[in-house]
């Protein structure tokens, strides 16, 4: 395995969109990791197309005047259309505190199975279901792999060894044995097969900095030299830059989780951990089973292997998470940002949603307000693309759990207020192969009609959820009414009705606001259609998504046929 700096000038040609200007030559470089195989080299090569979209959402910033920055938006109760992911922990579980994170803005509730037993979680996902209940808020319910991890072992005396700048010392993958200054354990029994010499290893979320100096395979060490002087404790999580490691996907404690806790509790979807190429979503399927068509699988990229395996990825994928923390240990800190946009970019083109997640308002652990790069990277993610943020300690065990909420709806609802929807429905069309398939073109059409008929609302009736999803592709600039039809069966003896699971699902896609319309016999024919629409805009008069008088773009089906109707809300 070998790291290098690849490059690529690229010059973008704007003039379709900026009025004939030509945009300088740009220079982007990536660290990604190249492996060689019968003198194939592979790597990650960043078109220019990529670049240009990652300008394409800012180009409405042109258009900010001072008065703009100075003046505040109106607390008139609205909500953001980017989503929001919810760790729930310590401060966060409880019924009462569940149901002010639902108020304030949360759409996904993430369970982390890195820590807490099934019988916590379950206490919490109770605590959940209760606040649902209370608040008639629908909510989703993400399961968040430990994932493969490798650890440094225990200690003599159980107590942290002082690491010095210079000195040289051993790694063993015997992990019985119990460490100090001389030699210390990791839990990884092919270390010293796939390090090699001039390597870096990573302790304790990168506090320690080890470079390798030899292997012994047959006796299973790694001589280091310490980079820096530290305090190295008992079962700290260890990275290893550029390597290419032999672990599984999903630990057995991974399956034990999902298919004994997340797969009883019906969860909406599985967070995935370390995910390194797209066979890794095919085998995670084949462990669910007949579940996989009920759980949508999230991806998340974070290391090198990963970053270069991203495209195959994401056409097994279902979402995906930018999981900056690990990630942030493997690529040089200073090229996260370019990782961010290019994920994001390639997500928002093929229509999966993304999440961006990590240390996005850290300070509100401990304090009421975030700094003020917190504050940007969160309104960053916006401008890029992102369809959810995520909070992990700010909501978990931080001392203001709500307060973050509610700040990052703001800085969400502010960042989206500056977009111009005009320039990003065209790169997206641009952008969009042909032929479309026929429900993209239909989707893509109401985006169309809702900007040229300036509507306030776009609704879709939709079975599975599908055509609201493309519909959230194009990003419209008004929200969409995501009316989740069920569908009745029978089997001559007792009628059954399809749950909520496609509504929950859309969750994770800006812009889409799903609901639940009352099941019925005749769903599919024309009178019952009129019936369900008409509720359906009662109840975004209700939400204050629109007034009376208000256009509004629905979008349905009638037998075979699909419809694209101006309805003016009465």
């Amino acid at each position: 395995m070998k790291t290098i700096i690849a490059e690529t000038y690229l010059t973008q040609n704007r003039g379709a969109h900026t009025e004939g200007n030509i945009q300088p030559n740009v220079k982007i470089s990536l660290l990604v990791a190249v492996s060689k195989s019968k003198n194939i080299a592979h790597c990650i090569i960043i078109r220019s197309e990529v670049v240009e979209g990652m300008c394409t959402q800012s180009e409405g910033m042109a258009n900010i005047d001072i008065e703009g920055i100075l003046k505040q938006l109106p607390n008139d109760g609205r909500v953001p259309k980017t989503k929001i992911v919810c760790t729930l922990g310590p401060a966060s579980r409880s019924v009462e505190m569940t149901e002010k994170l639902l108020r304030a803005g949360m759409n996904v509730a993430r369970f982390n199975f890195s820590h807490g037993t099934h019988d916590y979680h379950q206490e919490t996902l109770n605590n959940l279901k209760t606040a649902m209940h209370n608040t008639g808020i629908l909510c989703a319910v993400m399961l968040d792999t430990k994932g493969p991890e490798i650890r440094t072992g225990f200690l003599k005396d159980e107590k942290p060894i002082q690491l010095k700048e210079g000195q040289e010392i051993t790694i063993t993958t015997d992990y019985d044995i119990k460490g100090d200054q001389e030699m210390i354990s990791m839990s990884y029994k092919k270390l010293p097969v796939h390090l090699k010499p001039g390597n870096t290893i990573l302790c304790a979320d990168g506090t320690i900095s080890l470079t390798v100096l030899s292997c012994d395979p047959a006796a299973g060490t790694v001589r280091c030299r310490c980079e820096n002087t530290a305090m190295l404790g008992e079962r700290k999580n260890v990275n290893l830059p550029g390597v290419v490691v032999d672990l599984p996907t999903l630990t057995e404690k991974d399956k034990e989780d999902i298919l004994q806790w997340g797969v009883p509790n019906k969860i909406d979807m599985i967070a995935l951990s370390f995910v390194r190429k797209g066979s890794d979503l095919v085998n995670v399927r084949k462990v669910l089973g007949p579940h996989a068509k009920h759980i949508q699988l999230m991806s998340k990229v974070e290391n090198q292997e990963g970053v270069m395996n991203f495209d195959e990825i994401l056409r097994e994928t279902d979402a995906f998470m930018v999981a900056r923390g690990d990630l942030g240990m493997e690529i040089p800190v200073e090229k996260i940002f370019l990782a961010q946009k290019m994920m994001i970019y390639k997500c928002n083109l093929v229509g999966k949603p993304v999440v961006t997640a990590t240390q996005m308002l850290e300070s509100m652990i401990k304090s009421p307000r975030p700094t003020r790069a917190e504050a940007t990277d969160v309104a960053n993610a916006v401008l890029d693309g992102t369809d959810c943020v995520m909070l992990s300690g700010e909501s978990a065990a931080g001392a203001y759990p709500e307060l973050a909420v509610k700040i990052m709806a703001r800085i969400c609802i502010e960042a989206e207020s500056s977009l111009d929807y005009g320039v990003i429905f065209k790169e997206m069309i641009r952008s969009t192969p042909l032929p479309m398939s026929p429900l993209e073109s239909l989707a893509s059409s109401a985006v169309r009609t809702a900007n040229k008929a300036k509507a306030k609302l776009i609704v879709v009736l939709t079975r599975g959820g599908s055509t609201a999803k493309l519909v959230a592709k194009y990003r419209p600039a008004v929200p969409i009414l995501s009316v989740v039809v069920p569908v009745l069966t029978t089997d001559s003896f007792d009628w059954t009705c399809s749950d909520e699971t496609p509504a929950r699902h859309s969750l994770i896609y800006r812009g889409l606001i799903p609901i639940l319309a009352e099941g019925s016999a005749k769903a599919t024919d024309a009178e019952s259609t009129e019936v369900i629409l008409e509720a359906a805009l009662k109840s975004a008069t209700q939400k204050g998504l629109c007034k009376p008088g208000d256009a509004v773009v629905a979008l349905h089906r009638i037998g075979v046929a699909s419809v694209i109707k101006i309805c003016i809300v009465k």
